[in-house]
């Protein structure tokens, strides 16, 4: 086995469990799969989305932390030390480095969108949804999005903790935290269902989320599944190279896959449970995105009994949720600076943060001062994007999804048989046989799909 250079481990699996579960755990699965799910048939979404998650995902997912754990090395060195080890050209290195810049390009608006979630949190506090409307909360969130100080401050602010976090190391930052934060993240979603169940509407939440309407299931419908499954666990994004590279031997990645793809449909799920109720029971109207976040639920909470305690234990919710998929980003960029560029953890997390929060800027000002300029608006694809789409765009629908095709054709096609099981810790078995079949024949045609109708919309 080529030599890799990481010398970090996680303390235990429950450690790497969570720390997996929380960067997979993030805003998506609250604020956009529930309401994905509703609007394509319900339980006819869930089914096929479930097929999509163990049957493409998870296969992608043991190959992530398999590369990881045999290379031993940032997402960039562990390509290099496998594909030395294969015999093969050091070029595949660069699979690695699109990764490190997915990841980048998605923590510069995400950090941004993590700081909205502190703002909220905080007018939660102070009672400013308290019989507040629709329009009224409309104007609050242009208010916060058209404040390029306000919005600097908090991105800033969520720059600092994780920087904080991350200089500790893994064990003593990375785990420390998601050690902390995911408890309290499961404990406040419990506590959300619980009160959605009594204060809300279920009987319309399941119909709307639960009962299966196969007439809305069309190619599209199995594609946007495809992208969810994707995009919600963090394939293609460098940090599960990452995490695998903390991997002690004896933790077995194909039941790690199935606990931490299970954790994420599950979270998303009760997010339904605790928004959709409160939603129909007010009669406003279900959305997706952070319009359902930062505007419809607000008036919820301003409107039912308890909303001054409800609405701060939500948000702090996606305070857990969002910090969590920070950390595991940025943590892939510091390993990356570590192993290539000699930058040692504490400064590396500095720089990082730093580029993070320097790039940030650049989405903060295009939701204000900059929202009428469109830096590639010359490319079809790109038109009518600001910055912050721009980055979202090219990270979602281009950089992730390159990651993970060319991550299949690495370990599906170049990489030897014996290294490959070595790497993933199984023998040649049924298991074997089904990732095999998935990483060669099917997911390398369906990201090419995905990527092309992305592209092409």
């Amino acid at each position: 086995m080529a030599a890799g250079n990481q010398t970090e481990q996680w303390s235990s699996r429950a450690g790497f469990l969570m720390a997996a579960v929380g960067f997979s755990v993030g805003l998506g699965n609250i604020w956009r799969f529930p309401y994905v799910m509703g609007e394509n048939g319900g339980a006819a979404f869930l089914i096929i989305y479930l097929i999509c998650a163990f049957v493409i995902a998870l296969p992608l997912m043991v190959s992530e932390f398999a590369i990881g754990r045999r290379g031993r090395g940032s997402p960039v060195g562990s390509m290099l030390n496998i594909a030395a080890e294969s015999g093969t050209s050091p070029r595949w290195g660069a699979v690695g480095g699109l990764a490190i810049l997915c990841v980048f390009l998605i923590m510069t608006f995400y950090t941004v969108i993590t700081g909205w979630t502190f703002d909220y949190f905080f007018l939660s506090i102070m009672g400013a949804f308290e019989g507040i409307t629709g329009s009224q909360s409309d104007n609050m969130f242009a208010d916060l999005t058209g404040n390029p100080l306000r919005l600097l401050f908090w991105h800033t602010v969520v720059n600092i903790i994780i920087v904080l976090i991350l200089r500790r190391g893994v064990q003593a930052g990375l785990e420390k935290a998601v050690r902390f934060l995911m408890p309290i993240l499961f404990i406040s979603l419990f506590i959300m269902v619980i009160y959605a169940l009594i204060a809300g509407d279920m009987t319309k939440t399941a119909k709307f989320l639960l009962e299966p309407d196969f007439s809305k299931v069309t190619a599209q419908t199995v594609m946007v599944a495809v992208g969810q499954a994707f995009f919600s666990i963090g394939v293609g994004m460098a940090t599960l190279i990452t995490f695998g590279s903390y991997l002690s031997k004896d933790v077995s990645i194909p039941k790690s896959a199935v606990i931490i793809i299970s954790a994420d449909t599950i979270v998303a799920l009760m997010a339904g449970l605790a928004i959709f109720p409160l939603v129909f029971a007010y009669g406003l109207e279900p959305s997706g995105g952070a319009g359902l976040i930062f505007q419809t639920l607000p008036v919820a909470f301003g409107q039912m009994p308890g909303g001054q305690i409800f609405g701060p234990l939500f948000f702090f919710l996606l305070i857990a949720a969002a910090l969590t998929s920070c950390i595991g980003g940025v943590e892939a960029v510091i390993s990356w600076a570590d192993e290539h560029k000699g930058i040692e953890r504490k400064k590396g997390a500095l720089y990082a943060g730093f580029a993070v929060w320097a790039v940030g800027f650049l989405s903060i000002l295009s939701l204000n001062e900059w929202s009428d300029f469109y830096p590639l608006d010359f490319i079809p694809a790109f038109a009518d994007k600001t910055i912050f789409d721009t980055f979202d765009f090219l990270a979602a629908n281009i950089l992730l999804l390159l990651g993970g095709l060319f991550t299949s054709i690495f370990l599906g096609w170049v990489v030897p048989k014996n290294i490959k099981l070595e790497a993933m810790g199984i023998t040649d078995s049924t298991f074997y046989s089904f990732w095999r079949f998935i990483v060669r024949y099917v997911a390398p045609p369906l990201l090419i799909v995905i990527m092309v109708m992305g592209i092409s919309e």
